[in-house]
């Protein structure tokens, strides 16, 4: 497909805010439709390197400038995108691919720093290093120019939601319209009006608090499948001070950044009883979005990780009965897991065409935006 007139094929690679590992997806597109969606793939971090991540954000927090790498960033860059370049590697050996028969790479790289009332984001990761590493040109970088022209920087992924609800098989066309909601380490929402409109904006917490804080009291990564949450109990106090939060209140909506939701402390509650009220929190804020949207969605669709937690499911399910439908993004023939990494290759074909990633509606941006900047692994002439 390489080289053949507008397509483009494209991977896209993300390490997304519960720095879980490395999400990859195979794409045929040309930016605008998407003609193909093809194969995927999720490399673990181990355990060790995921605390190299999170002791990062701490070094990160010195940042003044976007270049900057205190403390042991430098290393953890290099590791970062050498982790990167081996997932790549394993996923062309493994579809029988080489590199020749990929157009563009669409590397997010890992957010270390997202302060946008600061025009400050820095995302971890070796453009140049990765595509001279793969001999692959590499699409990277994609929030700053949004930053620099007013926007939050964030979400990206909104303009592909839209696309895909272009393409959403029968049953659910009707049912506009339709919020595609992301529920990794911070939960976003894009809402697809049945005109086309397009809005989106951080909800509130995902899974990183409840990740943190099995993590804290069980020593295991995640509560799989809402399982520990299943066995507790809403301790309403807890989750009205979660949900009291400036943030939900303010008419601006601002994207989040890891730190800005903190788990309870040790004594707030037990094990189960923790897991349970964090799920109810990162439902509620969901359901809360909706006083920003101009009318409530008809159709839900649950993406990332999230997704997984039936108490998060349940409670979302129980808040919009009323008015729509919660369905997972695999209920409606797409991927959840991967739908992020395909993102970032069809922002990537967008980025080589000049054409808008990021929108008014979608960061703040004064106009429609591209952004990224290519480093290019592929011999020129």
């Amino acid at each position: 497909m390489a080289g053949e007139g507008k397509a483009k094929r494209a991977i896209g690679l993300m390490s997304g805010t519960s720095m879980d590992g490395i999400d990859l997806a195979l794409l045929d597109t040309d930016g605008d439709a998407i003609i193909a969606r093809g194969a995927s793939q999720f490399t673990p971090y181990d355990a060790g390197f995921r605390r190299r991540l999170e002791a990062g954000l701490a070094d990160a927090r010195q940042i003044a400038r976007r270049e900057e790498r205190p403390g042991d960033l430098v290393s953890l860059e290099t590791d970062l995108t050498n982790r990167h370049a081996s997932a790549v590697e394993a996923f062309l050996a493994r579809e029988g691919l080489a590199a020749g028969d990929i157009d563009v790479i669409g590397f997010h790289g890992q957010t270390v720093l997202h302060r946008p009332h600061q025009g400050l984001t820095v995302q971890l990761g070796d453009g140049p290093g990765l595509a001279a590493r793969l001999g692959i040109d590499v699409v990277y970088d994609l929030r700053a120019r949004d930053m620099e022209l007013g926007g939050q920087g964030a979400p990206l992924v909104p303009a592909y939601h839209r696309a895909l609800a272009a393409g959403l098989r029968e049953e659910w066309a009707d049912k506009m319209p339709v919020a595609f909601v992301n529920i990794g380490g911070i939960s976003n929402i894009t809402y697809v009006g049945a005109d086309g409109t397009l809005l989106a904006f951080d909800s509130g917490p995902g899974n990183a608090l409840i990740d943190q804080w099995v993590a804290r009291h069980a020593g295991i990564p995640f509560d799989s499948g809402g399982a520990i949450a299943s066995e507790g109990r809403v301790l309403s106090g807890l989750a009205s001070r979660y949900l009291s939060a400036p943030f939900f209140t303010a008419k601006e909506r601002i994207s989040l950044d890891r730190n800005d939701f903190l788990p309870p402390a040790d004594h707030e509650a037990g094990l189960e009883d923790g897991a349970r009220t964090l799920a109810f929190v990162t439902a509620a804020s969901i359901e809360k979005a909706q006083a920003h949207l101009p009318e409530k969605p008809k159709l839900w669709i649950l993406t990332g990780g999230g997704r997984h937690n039936r108490m998060i499911v349940e409670d979302l399910t129980v808040a919009t009965r009323h008015t729509g439908q919660v369905i997972t993004a695999e209920d409606a023939g797409l991927n959840g897991d991967s739908m992020e990494a395909e993102a970032w290759g069809w922002l990537a074909v967008r980025s080589l065409a000049g054409l808008p990633i990021t929108y008014p509606g979608t960061t703040g941006v004064k106009e429609p935006a591209t952004g990224g900047v290519l480093a290019q692994g592929k011999p020129t002439g």
